[in-house]
């Protein structure tokens, strides 16, 4: 399982300095674009935060999943 999170800042400095401040462990990726970016809009992200869950194939299985219910399904995924 990866995680990747797509941050939709305009400012490298601030999204580096909440990334460190937060405490994350996994890979962060942005283009700096706040709602033109890319991956945003490839997802139809409409509001923030936004989850999206998908398989090894690319195709989403859960979306915008929190607390619990998030984490019920990771694990329902990784006992597959």
């Amino acid at each position: 399982m990866n995680i990747v999170g797509v941050s939709l800042d305009k400012e490298a400095a601030a999204w580096k300095e909440a990334i460190a401040k937060d405490g994350l462990t996994w890979t962060q990726v942005s283009n700096l674009k706040f709602w033109d970016e890319p991956i945003a809009a490839q997802y139809g992200v409409q509001s923030i935060p936004a989850t999206f869950i998908l398989d090894a194939t690319g195709k989403v299985v859960a979306q915008d999943l929190r607390g619990p219910e998030l984490r019920a399904k990771i694990l329902e995924l990784l006992a597959k």
